[in-house]
């Protein structure tokens, strides 16, 4: 099945593509569409109510398949003025650019102590037509812990700008520097594939009753 996927990312649309290889999708992003597309506000509290928005937005404009995704960035045992939640890139009102996001989250990292342990919380929908809708938030499309550190990697991904602060708690390494499918994924890429898996089988059975 062709599937549009609602971001501008070329990063996040590269990722996505390696997680779901082998599956029947063919996945493109929104920017292979010729004509210009409204985004929508996303005004929801969690992931999964932002990932719905987009994909009912994108859905509206474009009449064919298209699925979105969301992510909030979750901390432990931080004030709530520092939890950034979904506004993972808005700070106070404005938004930040890739390289201020890691500015402001090595210092944040650095206030307390040096390292975070945080998580992203995902939530994504795919809107097939008005009649299929598919949404999901589960645990397994949750990433891993990790830490956020103050200390930036000297690698890094236009896109994903926090993985130059991400360390994986087990090894102390950044993620940048293992050797394995986790260094891109956090450990979400078979919740992904299920969802999908899930979704289109049943949408193929619905379809042929």
């Amino acid at each position: 099945m062709k599937l549009i996927y609602g971001t501008y990312n070329p990063s996040k649309l590269t990722s996505m593509i390696k997680m779901l290889d082998g599956l029947n999708i063919e996945i493109t992003g929104i920017g292979s569409v010729d004509f210009k597309l409204s985004q929508s506000e996303e005004t929801g509290k969690d992931p999964l109510a932002n990932a719905i928005e987009k994909a009912t937005t994108y859905y509206e404009q474009l009449k064919i398949p298209v699925f979105s995704c969301d992510t909030g960035l979750f901390f432990e045992g931080v004030e709530e003025e520092d939890q950034p939640g979904v506004l993972v890139k808005r700070l106070h009102g404005e938004d930040l650019s890739y390289r201020e996001m890691v500015d402001y989250y090595s210092n944040l990292a650095a206030k307390y102590g040096g390292k975070l342990t945080a998580y992203y919380k995902n939530g994504i929908c795919l809107y097939i037509d008005n009649d299929h809708i598919y949404k999901y938030d589960g645990e397994d499309i949750c990433s891993e812990k990790f830490y956020i550190v103050d200390k930036p990697h000297e690698k890094y991904r236009e896109g994903f700008p926090l993985d130059t602060l991400s360390v994986d708690m087990e090894t102390m390494k950044y993620y940048y520097d293992l050797e394995s499918e986790k260094s891109e994924s956090l450990g979400v890429i078979s919740g992904f594939r299920e969802f999908f898996i899930r979704s289109l089988d049943d949408y193929l059975h619905r379809k042929n009753i």
